[in-house]
């Protein structure tokens, strides 16, 4: 319940800061579609960053997963823009809820693209592999809600929905960098007696994905388990 409260009320402050925004855009015809396309090119642009970084930077030169990151909390923006943009400017349609839908999800596979190449580009091959999981739970959130309301049933909630993981992946990316700029991107902390390390620079940005990967699959399970017992109580009265 606090999740959700939480949740609400920070969605509520970010309307307040971007609705002056919206209402210049509603009135220079800017239309909802147009920013949900914004949206898509941004995240393009965030899985360039992640590509070029993975192809040009050394293993410890963690700059690029700074700067995607700021894109991808930028690019979050425009998610929140074009529903504004439909309910201020009256331009809701059934066509540009589907557009939205189609276009968040291409996105977000292009944006875990980005990631996946820049984490084997340098052979964090363990962590691409959680990054992997986690676009498969992302986009299974996303489906298991979709199908479950073509059959007429609401299951909304979990706590790894879009804006979650926008902020979560954008926020840790962004503090991977600035740690990287005051301790370094390859410092390894080791612990007497293990062999390896417990803890590197990178695991900033991937052990919240790894978090993620957790999470997600957790939220498709739970929505799909809430289909399950409301389809049964259906039928129970049939």
């Amino acid at each position: 319940m606090f999740h959700y409260v939480l949740r609400n009320t920070l969605q509520q402050l970010i309307y307040k800061v971007i609705n002056p925004f919206v209402l210049v855009l509603i009135r220079i015809g800017v239309t909802p579609n147009a920013v949900t396309t914004v949206g898509l090119i941004l995240n393009i642009g965030v899985a360039a960053i992640f590509i070029v970084g993975g192809e040009t930077s050394n293993r410890g030169e963690l700059e690029y997963v700074g700067w995607a990151g700021a894109l991808v909390l930028f690019a979050g923006i425009f998610d929140m823009l074009d529903g504004q943009v439909a309910r201020l400017g009256k331009g809701a349609s059934t066509y540009g809820a589907l557009f939205d839908s189609v276009l968040d999800r291409y996105s977000e596979l292009i944006m875990f693209m980005g990631i996946c190449y820049y984490l084997i580009a340098h052979h964090y091959l363990l962590s691409s592999l959680f990054a992997f999981v986690a676009l498969i739970g992302s986009m299974m959130v996303s489906y298991t809600r979709a199908r479950a309301e073509g059959l007429g049933i609401e299951t909304k909630g979990g706590l790894m929905q879009r804006p979650e993981r926008v902020v979560l992946i954008g926020i840790s990316a962004i503090s991977c960098g600035v740690v990287a700029s005051v301790i370094g991107g390859d410092y390894k902390l080791f612990l007497p007696g293990l062999p390896y390390h417990v803890f590197e620079t990178m695991t900033v940005f991937t052990f919240p994905i790894s978090i993620m990967a957790v999470l997600t699959n957790v939220t498709a399970y739970n929505r799909l388990v809430g289909a399950r017992k409301v389809l049964a109580r259906k039928e129970a009265k049939v």
